[in-house]
């Protein structure tokens, strides 16, 4: 311990004044350079926006053309088999006798209704808001025919 009070004796004053100097004027030097870089002028919003831009940009719209519609075959085939086709949430399958009879029996007007308003899990148009209601009523016709039903599929309609 007292080699250690000895060797801070034998350090002189001006030693102890450039570190206590370092010491208050290595902060004021540190702070002063963050400051200034930050004194840097305003980017505009438009340099902002420029330099956050996405590399790509996706635009998708609806088809131009006029609407034709689809056959009740190719509806079921495109929407109404993703759950009709495996018995999904409950729905009847496709062909499935003992679950469309009920159905069948409630009328093809009423089984139209029921497919473009949405039923149970089943929901509006079978999820494609684009179908039309003859599109609607061709499918149902066609699922309803392969489990044993003699519905009338109405007539396309023309493209307007």
């Amino acid at each position: 311990m007292s080699d250690q009070s000895h060797i801070s004796s034998k350090i002189g004053a001006f030693p102890k004044f450039l570190a206590i100097l370092g010491g208050i004027v290595a902060p004021i030097f540190i702070v002063f350079t963050m400051t200034k870089s930050l004194d840097t002028p305003q980017s505009t919003a438009a340099e902002v926006e420029a330099r956050i831009k996405p590399l790509a940009v996706i635009e998708v719209s609806k088809e131009t053309g006029p609407h034709v519609d689809k056959s009740g075959e190719d509806v079921v085939k495109s929407v109404c088999s993703a759950c009709h086709a495996v018995g999904a949430m409950g729905s009847p399958k496709i062909g499935d006798k003992s679950a469309w009879g009920p159905r069948i029996a409630q009328g093809y007007p009423t089984l139209i209704k029921h497919a473009s308003e949405g039923i149970k899990m089943m929901p509006a148009r079978g999820g494609n808001p684009d179908l039309s209601d003859n599109e609607i009523a061709e499918a149902v016709a066609f699922m309803a025919n392969q489990a044993g039903a003699h519905f009338t599929a109405p007539k396309p309609t023309a493209a307007k």
